[in-house]
């Protein structure tokens, strides 16, 4: 016999629970009766007829097992009696009633008619002894928490909520012999509940209360316990506690509340999207993994934050095949790693290559043709690119220019550009290079809408590139379906170089943590909700769209450090520095989700918007990145010029540079 056989014989714990109390509930109706007849007669068993007593001694047994099916109906058996309440005690009256009622009819009909007080005691008496086995564990609990009163504690611990969930948590702590806590008061913005107690626990007052109950009660640990606050009431009150300085976890989530085995030990910490005030982004994914089942997908830059999360979602819903595209390859291997463990049976390329490299690229898609490519290959930190601006060019707008040429060329029919809200006014060169990528998606749309995708560049870094169209017959161009959309985003939180990490690592140290300024704000969005955004603009897509997420209100990051520090347990400015280093080359004080030209049209989801496209001339744009290339290449000083003369929305925050609009080329001053 295997081990998989052993483990289904074996009894789980409450089946154990379920047959010791069926034999005592037997004891229970037979001695309830029994007793009821023995009281009626004096306490005396002698003075007892023998007619009650046969007829009771006949009935005892068939109505011991009747009454073990009807109690098994009431689902008497399947209770959690660690945290019995109301809910057990309707159950078990009604399961005694009913058969109590049933002994009374079926005894005198085919037994014996037999006194008022056996029927009326003997009821009374089988409710009793059938409580007593299902609320004693509660009883026993009772007097362990009085004996628990009594020690010493070195947690004491506040629990935002008052409600049932409240209610659980502070049943585990006061019942957990490992745990050295105690509540010591509850909050909750309910009125009518304020200066009345729970197990001899008061509740105090409401969220507003938070910062005196703590300092009035010693408080050093705080749980939030409500399952259903708006996120901006969640907001507030999280806050508040991050205020106190005292350690702060929640509930983990509500499949464990809906199953009521809510724990101390799985509540989890305050994490800073926690303190985002608005509703988590939830995308009805079916659509979205309908489209991409049994195709052959394509991710570059499938080794960062935002390609490696893609290739997660895409990998759990079976396409027909998952290639990983990216120029690092630690990053990709272990992506790589991690799907093929997770899922042995997907079909899975990890390909090591350049978004630059135009032979590299249509080698690739020649030999697999995607379907779909979702494009997340950048660079992406706004300094750097500042310092290395033809770099933010080539791998940027050029790299994005030759991954879609090769996409179109091989049969792709949805290419999705992940682009950035820094792209909108753009003050920086990497936001002005995601700029060109928007921009260089909908050219292509577009000339793919008016059938002439013939008259796309094809752009030549090395003179031994080879031409797809040497004979400039324009058959390679011919049935071109391809759908290009661009998918704008805010800052993703915890991706490779988001501040959060940043922050995180700086307070392990010691600090100080260094904001640029103390009124730069930013809009921030999770990992997961990025992903969810991505992938529905591949199903929404028809070509030449840039989705836009409502992010809700911007953050200050000056506010999201000192939340941070508190989160970690530490003082703003007092246990940890916080130091303003100055806005650097290229940073704004805010982002903008879209340009004031471009208006919105509506999704099937209230919070994904569409801008409208700002028209430009598409001939003289692409023929301008033909020649930006060349100046990239050749590592030209004026790149910022060049870059500004094709996006008319870019203002470079260097002051050296000089916009003359309009202009075939920008003088430099």
């Amino acid at each position: 016999m295997d081990t998989r056989e052993n483990e289904k014989r074996k009894l789980e714990h409450w089946q154990v629970m379920a047959v010791c109390l069926m034999i005592c509930d037997v004891i229970s109706v037979c001695l309830a009766y029994f007793l009821a007849l023995w009281l009626r007669f004096d306490c005396v068993y002698s003075h007892i007829p023998v007619r009650y007593l046969s007829a009771y001694t006949h009935f005892a047994v068939p109505y011991a097992v009747c009454a073990i099916i009807l109690f098994w109906i009431f689902n008497m058996y399947r209770g959690m009696w660690r945290y019995a309440s109301y809910t057990e005690l309707i159950r078990t009256f009604g399961g005694s009633m009913t058969a109590s009622f049933l002994h009374s009819v079926f005894i005198t009909v085919f037994y014996l008619r037999m006194p008022l007080s056996y029927y009326i005691w003997g009821a009374g008496a089988q409710f009793v002894f059938l409580l007593l086995p299902r609320f004693a564990y509660r009883l026993l609990l009772f007097y362990k928490v009085a004996a628990f009163k009594n020690r010493q504690f070195t947690g004491r611990v506040m629990i935002i909520g008052a409600g049932q969930t409240g209610q659980m948590l502070l049943r585990d702590i006061s019942t957990t012999d490992e745990m050295n806590d105690k509540v010591v008061c509850f909050i909750d913005d309910n009125k009518n509940k304020w200066n009345r107690y729970i197990e001899s626990v008061p509740i105090v007052g409401g969220r507003e209360d938070i910062l005196s109950a703590v300092e009035k009660y010693k408080v050093n640990k705080i749980y939030y316990a409500i399952s259903s606050a708006p996120p901006e009431d969640k907001k507030e009150i999280l806050g508040i506690c991050s205020e106190a300085g005292c350690e702060l976890k929640q509930i983990p989530g509500m499949a464990q509340l809906a199953m009521g085995r809510l724990t101390v030990s799985a509540m989890k910490d305050v994490a800073i999207e926690d303190l985002l005030g608005r509703e988590p982004i939830r995308v009805d994914l079916t659509e979205v993994f309908h489209y991409i089942h049994g195709k052959v997908v394509m991710v570059t830059g499938g080794g960062g934050s935002i390609g490696s999360e893609l290739c997660r979602q895409i990998a759990a819903h079976d396409p027909k095949q998952l290639i990983i595209f990216d120029i690092y390859e630690n990053n990709a291997y272990s992506i790589q790693l991690e799907l093929k463990r997770k899922y042995p049976n997907l079909k899975l390329e990890t390909l090591i290559g350049s978004v630059r490299d135009s032979r590299r690229l249509m080698d690739v898609f020649a030999e697999y043709r995607p379907q779909i490519v979702y494009h997340a290959a950048a660079h992406k930190h706004v300094p750097l690119m500042e310092d290395s601006p033809c770099e933010a060019i080539k791998n940027n707008a050029i790299g994005t220019y030759k991954t879609a040429y090769a996409a179109m060329l091989n049969g792709c029919e949805r290419f999705v550009l992940i682009s950035t809200d820094k792209a909108v006014n753009p003050t920086n060169i990497m936001g002005a290079s995601k700029r060109l990528c928007e921009m260089i998606v909908q050219s292509f749309d577009k000339k793919i809408k008016q059938n002439k995708a013939a008259e796309i560049p094809q752009l030549f870094t090395h003179v031994e590139d080879i031409d797809v169209d040497p004979e400039r017959a324009g058959d390679v161009f011919r049935g071109i379906k391809t759908e290009f959309v661009a998918v704008r985003f805010g800052n993703v939180l915890g991706s490779n170089g988001s501040v959060i990490p940043i922050f995180k690592r700086q307070i392990e140290e010691g600090g100080p943590v260094t904001v640029t300024h103390p009124d730069i704000i930013r809009y921030f969005m999770t990992v997961s909700e990025a992903v969810s955004l991505v992938m529905l603009a591949g199903t929404y897509a028809r070509g030449g769209e840039i989705f836009v997420l409502d992010m809700g209100s911007p953050v200050k990051i000056d506010t999201l450090a000192r939340n941070l520090i508190k989160l970690s347990g530490f003082k703003p400015d007092v246990d940890i520095k916080i130091v303003y280093s100055g806005l650097r080359p290229g940073e704004k004080l805010y982002e903008e989700k879209l340009m004031a030209e471009e208006g919105l049209r509506k999704t099937d989801n209230d919070l994904i918007h569409i801008g409208c496209p700002i028209p430009f001339d598409t001939d003289t744009f692409l023929q301008g990145m033909n020649m930006l290339m060349t100046a990239a290449y050749r590592n030209e000083k004026d790149i910022r010029s060049r870059v500004a003369d094709l996006v008319q929305t870019y203002h470079p925050a260097n002051p050296e540079v000089t916009i003359v609009k309009d202009a075939k080329y920008v003088a430099l001053v």
